[in-house]
């Protein structure tokens, strides 16, 4: 397996595995398949080529089986601040080590942008092997927002979780 940072050549299989997780996760997501199905694949690159986001993809082969980005705030008084989406593993590759590989990866980045302080992200709160990887990690629960998301009339709970790089 390989780790690395993905670009716009990536962009077919980035939305290709993008759209999987969105049908096969919903309630992990707060993006729609409906919704994300709409852009095309111009869209990706730039996203992928976007300053200030880092998306890491899992390789077997030639197969991307796994994602996460890192976002870094843009505005001057978040700087320090940066969120972790889009993570996902497909299925057959779950419980694997594919994740932390993904997540070690991402926060040893995170480690070395200048001037970076925190990283966030939201885990749906019944959503425990989540949440146990996110922990080994240093991440703790800050808040926990009820009803963040209504997927097919049914309420999802949130927690917010927050890593300090400097602890």
């Amino acid at each position: 397996m390989e780790i690395r940072q993905l670009s716009a050549g990536d962009s077919e299989k980035y939305r290709t595995l993008r759209l999987e997780a969105l049908q096969s996760c919903p309630t992990a997501f707060a993006v729609s398949y409906e919704e994300e199905k709409k852009n095309n694949i111009d869209r990706y690159s730039q996203f992928l080529e976007n300053t200030g986001s880092y998306t890491f993809g899992a390789f077997l082969k030639t197969s991307l089986i796994g994602m996460i980005t890192l976002r870094r705030e843009s505005l001057i008084k978040l700087h320090h601040r940066a969120i972790i989406v889009a993570f996902y593993v497909k299925p057959g590759h779950q419980r694997k080590g594919i994740g932390k590989a993904l997540l070690t990866k991402t926060l040893q980045h995170a480690r070395q942008l200048e001037g970076l302080e925190q990283v966030y992200l939201s885990v749906v709160a019944t959503n425990e092997r989540a949440k146990n990887l996110y922990s080994t990690k240093g991440f703790q629960v800050i808040s926990f927002e009820k009803n963040a998301m209504k997927f097919e009339d049914t309420y999802y709970d949130e927690e917010q979780m927050v890593l300090f790089l400097n602890e």
